[in-house]
């Protein structure tokens, strides 16, 4: 798949929820979400800040790098310090201006993101990413960040191809999953074979002896850490597929835990 491509189901996946969001009442922005200490604004601000670093990232890399040297300065104060640095400019909005906040940089990444190749790289939190996997992630954030606004209002949002992005990243980031827990990735693939919302099987992975099967939505919400893998129909079998579920991580950062059994 070509850059646009990825560059334009980025675009319809910010503006999905933008539909939900555009219609919250005042109130709705400050209810808490799913995600510990984050509010429906604080979920909304993780976006906006970060989307406005990701266009630095591409066409401004010095600049770019100057604010992980204040972010890890505020990582110093714990949590409340990065919160505190990514949204608290955010936090003192009101609901209509962190709407346009968001908005505003989302347009500056979709200006940034037309000016990446298939083969350029852009240096991020971690290693440099290529620019169809850093624009990937981008959507995954959305789609995730979303989800947690989605679950918290009781929206309906519903699933599309896109999907195919945020499964693909799931999968990929198999060994990255234990690599940030300080751990070796255990020998062996696992085959992770997905239903789409349209009717496609996606497919990953040679195992025989280690699969993930099932809807492709309960995959995504695992790997990104909305769902524990016991309260979707997925079926994994195999002591490699087992464990990885019960630990995946698709995004980066440090190393967290998923909700228990029955928690959003």
């Amino acid at each position: 798949m070509d850059v646009t491509d990825v560059a334009a189901d980025l675009v319809a996946e910010q503006e999905a929820l933008d539909l939900i969001v555009r219609h919250l009442s005042d109130d709705q922005w400050d209810l808490d979400t799913p995600s510990p200490r984050w509010t429906i604004s604080d979920q909304i601000g993780h976006l906006t800040y970060f989307d406005g670093t990701a266009a630095m990232a591409i066409v401004g890399p010095d600049g770019f790098k100057a604010t992980i040297t204040d972010l890890m300065a505020a990582a110093g104060g714990g949590d409340e310090g990065v919160d505190d640095f990514t949204l608290g400019a955010f936090r003192r909005l009101n609901p209509a201006e962190k709407l346009e906040a968001w908005r505003v940089n989302r347009r500056v990444l979709h200006d940034a993101a037309a000016t990446l190749a298939n083969d350029t790289r852009v240096a991020w939190y971690g290693p440099s990413m290529g620019s169809r996997s850093f624009l990937t992630a981008r959507l995954m954030e959305v789609w995730a960040h979303g989800q947690d606004v989605v679950d918290t209002v009781g929206a309906t949002r519903p699933a599309t191809d896109r999907l195919r992005h945020i499964s693909q990243l799931g999968y990929i980031t198999r060994k990255w999953t234990y690599v940030n827990r300080g751990m070796d990735a255990p020998v062996g693939d696992v085959r992770v074979e997905l239903s789409g919302p349209t009717g496609d099987t996606w497919t990953w992975g040679e195992a025989d002896d280690a699969s993930v099967v099932g809807d492709a939505l309960d995959f995504c919400l695992v790997v990104t850490q909305r769902r524990n893998v016991a309260d979707t129909d997925l079926s994994v079998t195999g002591e490699r597929a087992i464990d990885w579920m019960a630990k995946a991580q698709a995004f980066a950062g440090p190393p967290t835990d998923g909700p228990g059994t029955g928690g959003n």
